[in-house]
């Protein structure tokens, strides 16, 4: 099945005026799973994409390899939450990693749990397990257009600018699922934060999130760009993570920094460990022996054994070198990178901020207009990647499209937005 065959089907649509159970705006993972869930309880399902083709985003992640979850004790999958986990907590008990992972072999997908605990397709791509659940949604009798984009409500409608002029569509609920703020060109651009805010819904500020930094290098750094930073520990704030990064000339990219970008985004300063494994009471006692004819940098070199990355890093940062052996090795254990900035919110992977919590119910509805319920990447939390970004977006998706079938049961008529 190919996935334009939706938007195919929607151009030779001249409907002006929609009316439908419910009404899904975002067709990522978040906007399909609560189809998904509004198709199984038996409704009617119009989704609406401003993009020609449906899960760009999805996509784009499962090109290196889609990472649906990771297989760990549910509290320590939580805790990379932070903040957001008591509010996400009973959504992610009804999507837990092992859900994840049976809901894709559902589909006809296998999957692998590779010796980190993250899980993939067997296939490592994102392509054929979306073809899957389109097909799937397609059999459920959802109907998805693209190149539809949303341009607010009138007369209790909601209305969209498409291919075929200007459409209304009324419906008994609607779930927005439109991503952050990231990736613009994938269709996550934030703009529909102006239009709830005219309804009245705040809007905590967009910050970025999985994102790399911007790093002033000296000259000398140009022939270490493109070499990785392996095995080190990464430290911001009160937050660390253990991982690679890659040294490029824009600065330093990769899932050893990810993680960190809210103690980042705060003002903190990244610090490396460069060798996590020794202790600073050893480095200093290596340090510490005779250089004989060595110069500083080279006694440095033998006593420490670092790679080139980690030994530029180490002379970007920390020249001139001290003379005590000790000063030496707290630099080693802690690096600071004392220049560096977090790169713009449309190049990061995600982005923090968007609805907050407390402006819907415990069934992600909007308090101020009934009827209308949020999810993925739209609400206000934040996630590493490595599987807990793409879980909280499926379990977001299910819970509001679930808490909007209960609505639609519960009202009967529809909703006026």
């Amino acid at each position: 099945m190919s996935l334009a065959r939706n938007s195919e089907r929607s151009s030779r649509m001249t409907l002006q005026d929609i009316t439908t159970d419910a009404l899904v705006i975002g067709a990522g993972p978040a906007g399909l799973m609560a189809a998904d869930a509004l198709a199984d309880a038996g409704y009617s399902v119009l989704v609406a994409d401003q993009k020609p083709s449906v899960a760009r985003k999805f996509l784009m992640a499962g090109k290196s390899g889609l990472n649906l979850t990771k297989a760990e004790p549910f509290d320590a999958f939580m805790a990379h939450y932070g903040p957001h986990a008591d509010a996400l907590r009973p959504m992610i008990e009804r999507v837990r990693p092992e859900d994840v992972a049976n809901w894709a072999q559902g589909l006809g997908q296998e999957v692998f749990t590779g010796s980190t605990g993250r899980v993939f397709p067997k296939v490592m791509k994102a392509s054929p397990l979306l073809r899957a659940w389109l097909a799937r949604l397609d059999g459920m009798g959802v109907t998805v257009n693209t190149r539809w984009r949303w341009t607010g409500w009138k007369d209790g409608a909601a209305v969209f600018d498409t291919p075929d002029g200007r459409v209304s569509v009324r419906a008994k609920a609607m779930v927005l699922a439109m991503g952050g703020a990231s990736w613009r060109r994938l269709g996550s651009d934030g703009e529909w934060a102006n239009t709830l805010n005219k309804k009245g819904i705040p809007k905590v500020s967009f910050g970025p999130s999985n994102v790399g930094l911007t790093v002033p290098w000296s000259p000398h750094m140009a022939k270490n760009f493109g070499s990785p930073i392996k095995n080190a520990r990464f430290l911001a704030g009160d937050m660390e993570n253990r991982g690679e990064a890659v040294i490029s000339a824009k600065g330093l990219e990769g899932g050893g920094i990810y993680p960190l970008a809210p103690a980042l985004r705060k003002g903190a300063t990244l610090h490396i460990d460069l060798m996590p494994d020794v202790t600073e009471e050893a480095i200093t006692k290596r340090l510490s022996k005779p250089r004989g004819k060595d110069s500083k940098s080279n006694a440095l070199r033998k006593a420490l054994r670092l790679d080139s990355a980690k030994l530029a890093l180490l002379m970007e940062y920390a020249r001139p070198l001290p003379d005590a052996p000790q000063d030496v090795a707290k630099l080693v254990k802690a690096l600071p990178i004392t220049n560096a900035t977090l790169r713009p919110t449309d190049e990061a992977i995600s982005t923090s901020g968007g609805i907050p919590f407390e402006a819907m119910n415990d069934g992600l509805m909007l308090t101020d207009m009934p009827g209308v319920f949020a999810a993925g990447e739209m609400l206000d939390w934040d996630a590493p990647t490595g599987g807990y970004l793409l879980t909280a977006c499926f379990a977001t998706g299910l819970w509001a499209g679930q808490h909007a079938a209960r609505w639609i049961a519960d009202q009967g008529s529809a909703a006026a937005f």
